[in-house]
């Protein structure tokens, strides 16, 4: 799933793009609401306009890749799509051009549409600024370099898991490090993973006594530790037994924090003894409502700012994997109309009875669709005998494109959600009087969540660009 760069955007100009993006996506609610699975039970292709219906109707899942997430192919010929696309709903131009102008533009990258890059900024895209290589291994990179131009004595990561982060940041960087994790069961793993990697690299010093390094080696110091985001952690703040005198300069970070565990961290970065941070959130559908978002003033307080459960997870969807699988024409992107059949029939055994999760039907879509609904309505609980209406099923699967049509649309929007929940994050550190920026360090065809957000406490002026350049 492709970001929205704001590198370079000015303050005032962040604001004006968090107004314009609450704004456009008040237009859209109504798709990014809404539940595939109950496509036809609400009729969602009849919610959409009817220039929009008719642009869609009939499209392949290749031609939707090239019509809506303008993934070329190669002799294929779409219809152009209707000029409300470029200005949804016919909204007028205020609403959807940045009025700031003394920034670089916002940019869609890897992936993006264009035309979605248009809508929110009024300007095509820039320079994409991907980084090909191991996400793990750039993250290393950055955190090391960030960790150099802020002085830090240690790093602390949070949410650390089986310690690859902080395994790597110590054994590899030679950066102090602590690791926070609440599963006992992944500290113990981590360790152990810690100690086979100690002895390998003691071979090899033996087999190159010339290579090995003159300070010994430190395994990162792990800690098992539940973060509460609503509360102080003390020790994400204490500094190790080797710290110099006069407490430690923390650098926090965390790879994939989820949900409130980001917000945790962001939290924590307003202590005296954090001088930076390095985040990649996930999972924004775990986020508390309210407490988790919005974190900023300025984002509580425009109007449609709100984000429901259904538009948060719908950000963290991956937009290329799922180009990928409309370009390959994938047989089981025809599970969303199997889906939403079952839907219907679990609606008229029983009305009460809305969007109940339905255990995972092995190979759904070499089966015939009567097969996949008896066996999910045996899954949730219902007769797989009831009776069922053989040409209403077959009337729903005649419309499996226009599933898929609808359900990319709704994934061609969700960047703009997260978005505007990291915008949310930028502004929220920003209004406490300190400095950040969101970086894309690698492509988002290695993991959707390729942008992180880094913090620091003083101005680091030309060093967030040597954060962004990539060590060969």
């Amino acid at each position: 799933m492709p970001g929205v760069s704001v590198r370079g955007l000015s303050y005032e100009g962040r604001r004006q793009l968090a107004v314009n993006l609450t704004r456009v996506l008040s237009l859209y609610r109504p798709i990014l609401d809404a539940y595939i699975i109950e496509f036809f039970t609400d009729n969602l292709w009849g919610t959409l306009p009817g220039s929009w219906q008719e642009a869609l109707d009939g499209l392949t899942p290749p031609q939707l890749a090239t019509l809506l997430l303008e993934v070329p192919r190669e002799g294929e010929v779409v219809r152009p799509p209707p000029s409300s696309w470029r200005t949804p709903a016919r909204a007028p131009d205020s609403q959807l051009h940045s009025e700031n102008t003394s920034g670089p533009r916002s940019s869609m990258r890897s992936g993006g549409s264009e035309s979605l890059t248009t809508l929110i900024t009024g300007e095509g895209p820039g320079d994409e600024n991907q980084w090909p290589g191991d996400l793990c291994s750039l993250l290393f990179q950055l955190v090391k370099k960030l960790s150099d131009v802020t002085a830090c004595t240690q790093v602390v990561d949070v949410g650390s898991g089986q310690g690859h982060l902080s395994r790597f940041m110590s054994l590899g960087l030679g950066l102090k490090v602590k690791s926070i994790e609440g599963d006992q069961r992944l500290v113990g793993r981590a360790q152990h993973l810690d100690q086979e990697l100690l002895q390998t690299l003691e071979k090899e010093d033996r087999r190159n006594p010339q290579g090995v390094q003159a300070s010994p080696r430190r395994s990162p110091h792990h800690v098992v530790r539940w973060v509460d985001p609503t509360a102080l952690c003390e020790e994400l703040l204490l500094p190790l037994e080797n710290s110099p005198r006069g407490g430690a300069r923390v650098l926090l970070t965390g790879l994939h924090a989820c949900g409130d565990l980001s917000v945790a961290l962001l939290r924590h970065f307003s202590r005296p003894e954090v001088a930076a941070l390095a985040l990649v959130g996930c999972c924004y559908m775990k986020l508390s409502d309210p407490g988790g978002y919005p974190l900023s003033q300025w984002v509580a307080a425009l109007p449609g700012s709100q984000l429901s459960y259904r538009l948060r997870e719908g950000a963290c969807h991956a937009l290329e994997e799922y180009a990928e699988r409309l370009q390959d024409e994938a047989p089981g992107l025809r599970t969303h109309c199997y889906r939403a059949a079952l839907e219907t029939a679990i609606r008229v055994a029983r009305p009460e009875l809305r969007r109940p999760g339905v255990q995972g039907i092995p190979r759904a879509h070499e089966i015939k669709i009567e097969q996949y609904v008896r066996r999910g309505l045996q899954r949730v609980g219902l007769d797989p005998q009831l009776p069922l209406d053989a040409a209403a099923l077959g009337a729903q699967q005649a419309q499996e494109n226009r599933v898929v049509a609808f359900f990319s649309l709704a994934l061609l929007l969700a960047p703009l959600v997260e978005t505007l929940i990291l915008l949310d994050r930028l502004l929220y550190i920003q209004e406490q009087g300190f400095h950040a920026e969101l970086l894309p360090i690698f492509s988002p065809e290695l993991s959707p969540r390729n942008l992180v957000l880094v913090a620091t406490k003083q101005p680091l002026g030309q060093a967030f660009s040597v954060l962004e350049t990539e060590d060969g």
